[in-house]
């Protein structure tokens, strides 16, 4: 993969910046104790803007990709960001500079990770970085392992103009005292990608799948697709995947896709959309004998009473009942059921007391959810609630 790479010693007349089509194409400066790196692609009018803490002496380095843009300190990583469309600046473009700046080709070349990149102890709180942040959390228990997909955040959602550029980071545990962190399972490969959404993992035959849909942008659709892995650790896109929504649902809002393997063999997947006509959210109901072909059943299991979508929607089976999980404006609220995928009824108190929208799976006899805890907007710390059945099916939470 072909990219560009910027180095630069960082002095106290530092300013940098290169032109093209009557454009900033690149600017380059310090200010207050930041080094900004400002990036102009042509599907925006606004630059993306990557910042760090730097001071006189350090080295920094810059990557441009056609679908990532980093921004490195003294070799760490202090920055990301995600273009659309083709970037302005080009190798070979004058710059005009107050210092010595190297600008040269790069190549990318991808390496495997090993299944465990690195440990630590206790999530309750946890953060992947100080600039890193947790968002919507995933779980699957595979063995004796409590696995976490999450959103892996970096601006508050305000990443690629707002559209969030978010990718599925991966950790694990056998006692929810030490945590493995895993390679990245999803990420962003394409400038098209605006943002992978939340969805669930599902395991088949000798295969983990990974479901999810790819916001595009705008009013467009947002297709559902997967990924493959033979190891539960390294994850490959399966490119010849992908549907979209039947257009009686809003396509460009699809996404959480959950999908669940029924006692008689059939794939359910339920989706978070809306209703076009009836101007109302809803989960819609695919069913798929062998998670290839997808068929609406024209019958949402659930439907708001108004344009509210239900977001992340989960699905578990515990103590016998069967219950539907998913979120209003953040807040989880769940619904029980005798009978698989239909006649849920909401509970006395429906609300789930696990932050912003928690999903659960059940770990030594308890459905342990997971959520975050918010830091000034979108995206923070992880944290969790267990909670047992009392005789009637209602949850009892710890």
């Amino acid at each position: 993969m072909k990219g560009i790479e910027i180095n630069l010693l960082v002095t106290d007349a530092y300013y940098a910046v290169a032109h093209r089509e009557n454009r900033k194409s690149l600017e380059i400066k310090l200010s207050e104790g930041f080094l900004s790196c400002a990036v102009a692609c042509c599907s925006h009018p606004q630059p993306l803007v990557l910042r760090a803490s730097a001071e006189i002496g350090d080295r920094a380095r810059i990557i441009l990709l056609r679908h990532r843009i980093e921004l490195y300190i003294n070799g760490n990583l202090a920055d990301e960001e995600w273009p659309s469309g083709d970037m302005l600046f080009c190798l070979g473009d004058k710059t005009e500079s107050d210092f010595e700046i190297c600008v040269a080709e790069y190549s990318c070349k991808r390496r495997e990770e090993p299944c465990v990149i690195s440990t630590f102890c206790g999530a309750e709180g946890w953060r992947p970085e100080e600039n890193v942040f947790v968002g919507d959390c995933m779980p699957y228990v595979r063995g004796d392992e409590y696995h976490i997909l999450y959103l892996k955040d970096r601006h508050h959602h305000y990443s690629k103009w707002g559209m969030g550029a978010h990718q599925w980071a991966h950790i694990s545990t056998k006692d929810f005292s030490r945590w493995s962190v895993h390679p990245m399972a999803v990420e962003i490969t394409d400038p098209t990608e605006c943002s992978i959404c939340t969805g669930s993992w599902i395991k088949q035959g000798e295969l983990e799948y990974l479901f999810y849909t790819v916001r595009r942008g705008g009013a467009l659709a947002a297709p559902i697709k997967r990924s493959i892995s033979a190891d539960g650790f390294h994850f490959e896109k399966d490119e010849r995947f992908g549907f979209l929504l039947p257009e009686k649902y809003n396509q460009a809002v699809a996404r959480d896709p959950k999908v669940i393997k029924g006692s008689d063999g059939t794939f359910h997947m339920l989706l978070t959309t809306a209703l076009v006509a009836e101007g109302k959210g809803c989960l819609a109901h695919f069913i798929s004998r062998d998670l290839n072909i997808w068929e609406d059943t024209g019958n949402p299991i659930y439907i708001s009473d108004d344009a509210t979508e239900p977001e992340c929607p989960d699905y578990i089976v515990y103590d016998g009942r069967y219950y539907l999980i998913f979120s209003l404006g953040g807040r989880a609220r769940y619904m029980i059921s005798d009978s698989e995928f239909e006649n849920f009824k909401s509970p006395k108190q429906p609300e789930i007391p696990c932050a912003s929208v928690p999903k659960g799976a059940v770990w030594n006899e308890k459905i342990v959810f997971v959520g975050f805890n918010g830091i000034d907007g979108y995206a923070g710390t992880m944290t969790f609630k267990s909670a047992t059945a009392d005789i009637d099916g209602e949850l009892v939470f710890e």
